[in-house]
């Protein structure tokens, strides 16, 4: 079963924005697919950091057949390397299931992997989310209701934009990584598997959640608020769990928190938020290929640097 990344209409939607490079593998058996890679090539700022920052991102991982053999991933595998290796400097999978049964495949090929961790919340009932959910979450919940906090399920585009510039400054000011353009914003609000859930208070947004779906499974995407802006008001917390809500009352069977770091990165403070919430926490980890080591160490080099101030 694909999950909403590897779908053709996902691919569809990235192809209507400008600033992506969407791609595309397939394996086949005969008139049947065993195995599909897809994904998008991304980059940032000006002509020279653009050149700097291309990287090939495959969210969700590769969809594999249950009866998929090593020879026919080996083949997808080097097909997707010589499709990009000479338009993207690496090339990384942020996986969504387990593929360690896969791992000496994606090694023998080229493909590293890289621990990391996830939080994925069983929503089948809401007996199951009520239980995980830790204390400190409801209380917070609670304290924001009654203090005025209120939740916005369809907003306009003029709150997208009031909630994309919050997001921007997150990612500009503390993040201090590359945030897509508000236009790709605009247009995925636009989607039919996308739900944008904002937090206002006092006639402002103050913060929200992007939601993705498929059939069983919402992702959170992107999530922020201004936190501590305003006494008993905690809008990250309110989004997340209207988003959780959301999911559950809807009949879909997970919330996928879309990534919680990696092991040994101290305390990671967005995996002490995420894990709150009564999640599972996995580690399915990351496959990264390197398609050009000396752009690689500049490039990392860099991101070290941007990130210093």
């Amino acid at each position: 079963m694909t999950n909403l990344f590897q779908s053709i209409e996902f691919f569809s939607f990235l192809t209507e924005t400008s600033f992506l490079e969407p791609f595309r593998f397939t394996a086949r058996r005969g008139n049947h697919e065993v195995g599909v890679i897809q994904g998008f090539i991304q980059k940032d700022g000006g002509r020279l950091k653009r050149f700097l920052s291309r990287r090939a991102i495959i969210n969700g991982g590769p969809w594999l057949a249950n009866d998929i053999t090593n020879e026919e991933l080996k083949t997808l595998l080097n097909n997707c390397i010589k499709g990009l290796n000479k338009k993207a400097i690496y090339i990384e999978t942020r996986n969504f299931n387990d593929y360690s049964v896969f791992r000496k495949v994606f090694k023998d090929v080229g493909f590293e992997y890289e621990p990391h961790y996830d939080f994925i919340i069983n929503t089948e009932s809401a007996e199951i989310v009520n239980h995980n959910m830790g204390k400190s979450r409801k209380r917070d919940m609670k304290v924001s209701l009654n203090s005025g906090a209120t939740i916005l399920d369809n907003p306009s585009k003029d709150e997208v934009v009031s909630f994309y510039n919050i997001l921007s400054d997150l990612y500009a000011n503390k993040v201090k990584t590359p945030l897509f353009p508000l236009n790709f914003f605009i247009k995925l609000h636009e989607t039919d598997f996308s739900k944008f859930i904002l937090v206002k208070y006092n006639d402002e947004i103050v913060g929200g959640t992007v939601l993705v779906f498929d059939d069983n499974t919402v992702y959170e995407w992107f999530a922020c608020g201004k936190d501590g802006k305003y006494k008993n008001v905690f809008p990250s917390t309110m989004a997340t769990y209207y988003g959780i809500k959301y999911t559950c009352d809807n009949g879909y069977k997970s919330f996928d928190m879309m990534g919680a770091g990696a092991p040994g990165d101290g305390g990671y403070g967005v995996r002490e938020f995420k894990m709150k919430f009564g999640g599972e926490l996995v580690e399915y980890g990351r496959f990264k290929h390197i398609c050009n080591p000396l752009l690689y160490k500049i490039g990392t080099l860099g991101v070290k640097l941007l990130k210093r101030h």
